[in-house]
């Protein structure tokens, strides 16, 4: 067989490179593998695989994606069946077919599944269009998972999509398994404890009043906008100051987390912070050269699971109110309980716009080098 070299055809694995691994929670989780490819004419390639899904939650599915980038960082060709989502219990195999041209960079495949359930991948094989119009078979590292995966890591595959690096979702379980189309071995990915929010509506939220209803399904559609916004951020993105005068983004979540925490204890407890609590977020209420001092050095899902935990009180507080006591003044500030959590949902906006503003303003990180041996 002839060389796809000699086709035109300039394909090359990307090594991954060493990388902390990131956990965040998510209700969908990838893994992928990414080639260089470039060709002076337009070529058809196709991603087949066999898979297979174990669930009784009726949104699960799986998929197998592929996407192209171009050299302009513009996404190219891209399909994760999404709009034929893989559900069926039995195996079967799947392909995707698409096109590379000469503005082609690189291409991502892998795998992708939402939601709770067992989602089972196996018999991954990429195949490229030749001068002649067939199609050429292309090596794909433990393509079969017959080198066992830990929870951790899929061996010669990366956790995440395209954009997140190297990502595990603390959501999905990762393992083999011994139900397989090829070899002793598949992938098995395990969803579990996943719960979906109900979007584009206000309202209609169990357990809570009216209007209590109302604000709660705001703060939380706020609350999911600043994570979608923040969660594949990586070290360097959330810690990165952009002047003296500015906040890091991982302060102005944690700055989220502290600002809605002082209003349960104004509107829940009717006091200010007690002392301790003042130590505690008083840097990250305040922020300006304490927060800048402080909050730096962590993942951002550190940042998220406290602003989470607070969420999780607030909502179970308001739970047990009900419309009258939104209407009640909190004499001190003047102002009622359902203005001060409209106060907390606006505050949110305020600082989601002030996140999207500085993520835009983030330089590329310049890569480290060691320096030169210098020559006697």
């Amino acid at each position: 067989m002839k060389k796809i070299a000699l086709l035109l055809l300039f394909l090359s694995l990307v090594s991954a490179k060493a990388q902390t691994q990131r956990i965040i929670s998510s209700q969908w989780m990838a893994f992928r593998q990414t080639i260089n490819i470039q060709t002076p004419v337009k070529k058809k390639f196709r991603v087949i695989a066999s898979a297979k899904v174990e669930s009784a939650d009726p949104g699960a599915w799986c998929g197998v994606f592929a996407r192209v980038f171009n050299k302009d960082e513009e996404p190219g060709f891209a399909d994760n069946m999404h709009d034929r989502p893989i559900k069926s219990k039995e195996w079967q195999s799947y392909t995707i077919e698409g096109t590379i041209d000469e503005n082609s960079k690189t291409l991502v495949f892998g795998g992708i599944c939402e939601l709770n359930g067992k989602f089972y991948f196996d018999k991954f094989q990429l195949f490229i269009e030749n001068a002649k119009g067939v199609f050429e078979p292309v090596t794909i590292l433990n393509s079969s998972f017959e080198t066992p995966a830990t929870n951790t890591d899929i061996p010669k595959w990366n956790l995440g999509n395209a954009k997140q690096k190297n990502v595990k979702v603390k959501e999905f379980k990762i393992s083999s398994d011994k139900s397989s189309v090829d070899g002793k071995y598949s992938l098995l990915l395990e969803g579990s404890g996943i719960i979906v929010k109900e979007t584009g509506k206000i309202g209609n939220v169990e357990g809570a009043s009216p209007k209590i209803a109302d604000m709660i399904s705001m703060l939380e559609d706020l609350k999911d906008r600043v994570e979608y916004a923040v969660q594949n951020m990586n070290q360097y993105e959330i810690d990165y100051l952009h002047d003296e005068n500015a906040n890091r983004i991982g302060a102005l979540v944690m700055h989220l987390a502290a600002a809605e925490k002082d209003y349960q204890v104004i509107t829940f407890e009717n006091r200010e912070f007690n002392e301790e609590e003042k130590k505690k977020w008083g840097a990250a209420l305040n922020l300006d050269q304490a927060g800048r001092d402080e909050f730096k050095g962590h993942e951002i899902q550190y940042y998220l699971d406290i602003y989470n935990e607070v969420r999780a009180k607030t909502i179970s507080e308001l739970k047990k109110r009900d419309d009258a006591w939104f209407t009640q003044v909190q004499t001190k500030y003047d102002m009622s309980n359902q203005y001060c959590w409209f106060h907390v949902m606006e505050h949110q906006s305020s600082h989601l716009g002030q996140i999207l503003f500085l993520q835009k303003r983030i330089p590329p990180e310049q890569q480290k080098t060691l320096p030169q041996e210098i020559k006697k």
